[in-house]
């Protein structure tokens, strides 16, 4: 049965590291949670290493470069792994092809210029129009706001039928942007897999990234060791389904992307409701809580 707690440090000596998700459970997407950074700053001071584990279709520079614009302190994290880098190792190194397409908004161009120095060997990518492309590398929808899936069937039954893989850049189905609720890559690969698309995903749950997180522990001597691991997240499709496929203990922020099927109180879900939604999701986390603290 899943352990409803109050506070990551009634817990927290258990583990040496700690997957931590940040959209839903360290900020809104707009702003950080302060109790959250709190959380993770003293798991650090307690020795612990916090890796920020994030379906963002983004290399880690990107990702580091938002959060400390939103004002996230050094003392808050060890490492940053993203899907985005999982997403680009497997582009650099030819799965879809070397002639793709890009479907997903200009804030993600960073996937194409800044190559990590262990793949800056690799042929070069050549980003082309859909009618001349290999594969698709998927990192969202063009316009976030206001495109919706069916906008893309057409273009998808196309790429189908000339066989093009998709690298989908962030399983994610859809992610809160303060109150507005966005489509993610993921809902964009949902569909062209649907439509009998051939799909490669890399973020969380799919094994790439946790594989990605390893290596980078190993390459700074922290502990990988699936027992001494927590991942913390807000996604039952995607951070606790992950954490469970890898052998790893998982906390489930319930006032994340789920929040409102737990009451009224973000911080404090519904206990019976909780219990109740995740016996129907077929998912027992070893533990939960209303907001990362």
């Amino acid at each position: 049965m899943t352990e409803i707690i109050e506070s990551l440090a009634d817990i927290g000596a258990r583990y040496d590291v700690l997957y931590c998700d940040l959209w839903g459970c360290l900020h809104d997407g707009r702003a950080l949670y302060p109790d959250a950074v709190a959380a993770v700053q003293a798991f650090r001071r307690g020795g612990g290493a916090v890796v920020l584990m994030t379906n963002a279709p983004r290399t880690r520079h990107a990702v580091e470069r938002r959060l400390r614009r939103m004002g996230l302190p050094d003392d808050a994290w060890d490492l940053i792994v993203s899907s985005g880098d999982a997403t680009q190792e497997a582009m650099l190194l030819g799965a879809a092809g070397r002639k793709l397409w890009h479907l997903g908004p200009g804030k993600d161009e960073d996937l194409f210029s800044e190559i990590p120095e262990a793949l800056a060997d690799q042929p070069p990518i050549e980003r082309v129009p859909f009618d001349r492309a290999e594969g698709i590398i998927c990192t969202g929808p063009f316009d976030e706001y206001n495109d919706t899936l069916e906008d893309y069937r057409g273009r998808f039954l196309s790429a189908k039928a000339r066989g093009l893989t998709m690298l989908s850049a962030n399983p994610d189905l859809m992610v809160d942007v303060g109150e507005i609720r966005i489509h993610c890559a993921g809902a964009l690969a949902q569909l062209y897999a649907q439509m009998g698309g051939d799909v490669l995903s890399f973020g969380k749950p799919h094994p790439p990234i946790y594989d990605l997180a390893r290596r980078r522990l190993a390459e700074r001597g922290l502990p990988s060791e699936s027992d001494r691991i927590l991942a913390v997240g807000d996604g039952i499709l995607t951070d606790v389904a992950g954490a469970q496929g890898e052998g790893i203990d998982a906390l489930f922020v319930t006032g994340g992307l789920e929040t409102r099927r737990f009451g009224t109180d973000p911080a404090r879900p519904d206990t019976a409701g909780l219990r109740d939604w995740l016996r129907e999701q077929g998912r027992t986390p070893r533990y939960a809580i209303g907001r990362l603290r």
